[in-house]
């Protein structure tokens, strides 16, 4: 039977979802902030509506009411402690169908490099998980039917490697001074959240792959994969001064997590467990971006 599927935030990840759904025969219809989104995911042969929630709108588009099933990417705006969006969105909803919204392991933030679940209680050291965290908590407040929180950790494979910072030669964190940091592949989130709509389980679960490691030993060995300059490694105090913030605010947390409860709630095993799967699945081709894609 078709579901009436909406995915809210339809971008990269979202539309590869969107395919997926509708060649298994979902009705999908991804909500994104403007036309130039409607017109992108139409090349895709994916049906579309633009809501600005930036904008306070005082309706959401038709499309989205009666929905099945709600998928939930939208980023949180770049600053303050909460998520407007969320709280735009939700406080036009008067019932919700099953959720599935995606979050980030950096809500958890610094355990010192320490193995964690999601019994771990939540401490955001940044401000912008401090507002994915607020997402999490407005989502939770108005669930009225299964809510699935993904907490996603850094999201590597097509169209994410850092091939652009690693042409520029930026250096790393030396590898014994970088902390342990969490990804997943962008194929295995894909399928992750695919596998999603057919359960019915609700809480929070991490999507991390297998294997922890450190930003720096991601660098170093997708450079070395695609014969690329190997990054030059420098000392913490080096790295404050000639790193941006972004990288020097991730640089500061430290945590390996485990995924143990969502392969076991959705019967699921990973395609690429560790970076060396993705690595190998790469080839010698791919796709430029600016860095390991945080959620």
């Amino acid at each position: 039977m078709s579901r009436r599927v909406v995915i809210a935030g339809c971008g990269d990840i979202g539309t590869a979802l969107a395919r997926a759904l509708v060649a298994d025969g979902d009705a999908v219809t991804g909500m994104v902030s403007s036309a130039s989104g409607v017109a992108r995911l139409a090349g895709h042969g994916i049906k579309a509506v633009a809501c600005d929630l930036d904008k306070a709108p005082e309706r959401l588009p038709a499309e989205i009411a009666g929905a099945d099933l709600v998928y939930w990417f939208v980023p949180p705006p770049r600053s303050g402690q909460k998520d407007i969006r969320s709280r735009a969105f939700l406080a036009l909803q008067q019932s919700l169908p099953r959720c599935v919204v995606i979050s980030t392991t950096g809500v958890y933030g610094d355990c010192q490099g320490a193995w964690i679940d999601e019994t771990r209680p939540a401490a955001p050291g940044t401000a912008r998980a401090a507002r994915r965290l607020d997402a999490e908590r407005r989502w939770q407040d108005a669930a009225t039917a299964s809510l699935m929180i993904l907490r996603v950790g850094g999201i590597y494979g097509p169209g994410k490697w850092p091939l652009a910072r690693l042409k520029r030669e930026e250096p790393v964190l030396a590898r014994d001074q970088s902390p342990y940091s969490n990804r997943i592949h962008r194929d295995d989130l894909v399928r992750i959240c695919r596998r999603a709509a057919d359960v019915t389980v609700s809480g929070v679960f991490n999507a991390v792959d297998d294997a922890p490691g450190t930003m720096s030993d991601y660098f170093i060995r997708v450079a070395q994969h695609f014969g690329l300059p190997v990054p030059r490694e420098i000392s913490r105090a080096q790295a404050e001064q000639v790193l941006g913030e972004g990288i020097r605010s991730y640089l500061g947390e430290s945590r390996r997590i485990r995924n143990d409860r969502l392969k076991a709630a959705l019967g699921i095993s990973l395609k690429y467990p560790t970076l060396a799967e993705g690595l190998a699945a790469a080839g010698d081709q791919a796709s430029d971006s600016s860095s390991l894609l945080k959620i």
